[in-house]
Formats: structure tokens, sequence, C-alpha cells
């Protein structure tokens, strides 16, 4: 198996995600968000890249809108991109539409990939064992922050694949690949993502619980699956 990383939306290059497994992370917030959700009990996701998009997709069909515009909540949309939001009462067994800055654009770039994974602290072990079974190259797509590299998602990066390492040694890694492994072994406490300009964005913006959240590593053991233009748990 090769591991490679892609350090931004902007940067995917569709001919290397092409018939290979992807696990997209936006650690901080949608790929947590998603996570949650599904855990939740949601019943799928469909991420979409426009707010107009997801207000014409909600009025087809009972579902709740959810996301953000510079990580602020949407006007007219039920939930922000805060995984804290999305409990049971509210997500189970409801359709959730989805936009955010990073996360689904991210998701949806890696179309054509063999299996598009979500991934995030909050499930890095069950994202590891989920690749490992799939037995397929990997490409780890970090959605980053408007087009630019994010300290955060590459740490997370660095966390699956070290979860990975620790199960199957046989693995080549590219050299970015080498390196997000190398800073998150460096720092296993995360403390270096307190560092990254998005991590202080929310922050700014007295989120702090959600940060104490989206850091919590495996306390999910699910790995949601984009399918046919829908995130949905997919048992293995």
């Amino acid at each position: 198996m090769k591991i490679n990383i892609m350090i931004s939306a902007d940067h995917i290059n569709k001919e290397e995600v092409l018939g290979k497994t992807v696990v997209v992370i936006d650690v901080l917030r949608a790929t947590s968000v998603i996570t949650t959700a599904i855990s939740n009990g949601c019943k799928e996701i469909i991420p979409v890249l426009e707010v107009e998009e997801a207000l014409s997709l909600a009025n087809k069909g009972e579902c709740i809108l959810g996301g953000e515009r510079n990580a602020l909540k949407i006007d007219g949309f039920n939930c922000s991109n805060s995984p804290l939001e999305y409990i049971t009462d509210v997500v189970e067994n409801k359709r959730l539409i989805i936009t955010t800055s990073n996360g689904t654009k991210a998701i949806k770039r890696s179309e054509g990939a063999k299996h598009i994974l979500i991934g995030a602290m909050i499930n890095g072990k069950a994202v590891a064992r989920r690749v490992l079974s799939l037995r397929e190259d990997l490409v780890i797509v970090n959605a980053g922050t408007h087009g630019e590299f994010s300290i955060d998602d590459f740490i997370c990066g660095g966390y699956i694949i070290d979860c990975i390492l620790k199960q199957n040694l046989k693995v080549e890694l590219s050299d970015i690949a080498k390196t997000a492994r190398q800073i998150y072994s460096i720092s296993p406490d995360l403390s270096f993502i307190k560092e990254a300009k998005h991590y202080n964005r929310i922050k700014e913006l007295g989120l702090e619980e959600d940060l104490e959240y989206c850091l919590k590593k495996d306390i999910i053991d699910i790995v949601p699956e984009y399918v046919d233009g829908k995130i949905v748990k997919i048992d293995v």
C-alpha cells in the first residue's frame, strides 16, 4: 500500500485519486460534524458546494440544513458547523444537507476515487482499520482552509497514518506522508494544533468546546463513506 497526502481541496489531483481510497479530513470541523451526525443516527448526509443548492434540495423533502461560511452559521439553516449540535434528538433518521467552506469541497473534488472515507481525530483508529481492509493505495485529502495548508488537518492525517503503521508496517509513504506522521509523533498530545490559524479563528469565536471535542481521539468507532452523492454508514 502507498500513502500520499494532498494539502488542501484546491490541490486535489484527479488522476492521483482515481481508483484509490481517499480519506477526506476537515478536522475543524466538517468531518467531525459528519462523523458525529452519522454516529448519532443520521440516515444520510448530502454534501453540496453552494448555499443555494442546499436550500433548493431542502425544498424537495424533509431534511435539516447544516454548515457554515467563514466558520459562522448560515442564515436560515437549522445547524451550524458545530458537532455538538448534531445530537441524536436532532439528526436521528433524518437527512442532512451540509455545505461548508472547505470540507464539502474536498469531498466533492475527490469524486473518482474508488472509496471516499470521512476521517477525523474522533474516528482515526476506525479509519485506519477501514483503509487496511480495503487494500488499496491511499490518498489523504486535507480540506485545508480556503485553499491553503492547515496544521490541524495535516496532524490528523499524521495520526491516521500512525494508526495504519501500527497495524501494518508494509506501507510505502510519500515524503509528505512521512512528514505528517513525524509532526504528529512530535506532538501526540496535539498541542501543536493550537498554532493553526484556523484553530485560533474558531477560538476567537468562543467555540472552545468545539475545539476540545474535535481533538478527542477515537471516541467514535464508525467510518462514514461518500457513495453516489451521499454520505452513509457502511457496515463492514
